[in-house]
């Protein structure tokens, strides 16, 4: 959904380096794999096509963070929603 997130922390040598992968429209997810040694994180369409691809080396990622989009129960976005709040 927009807005999910993923922080992949990488080892560059003498220093580390943070890369993002965000869900940029609505209807778009952010999915991860390791394959043979390659960590991928993809922005994918709801149909599953996918828009852009990020690849690391597996042995060098020290952190991969996923960050979801709060969701209530019907399925709607917590966060930001245009609701009423039932309990008012």
């Amino acid at each position: 959904m927009k807005g999910d997130r993923v922080e992949i922390v990488v080892d560059a040598g003498d220093t580390t380096r943070t890369y993002e992968v965000v869900a940029s429209r609505a209807g778009r997810r952010v999915e991860t794999a390791v394959r043979r040694g390659v960590v991928e994180v993809s922005e994918v369409t709801r149909n599953g096509s996918v828009v852009r691809t990020a690849r690391f080396m597996a042995n060098r990622v020290l952190a991969l963070v996923e960050q979801p989009v709060p969701r209530t129960d019907d399925g709607e976005r917590g966060e930001g929603s245009l609701r009423e709040d039932p309990k008012a």
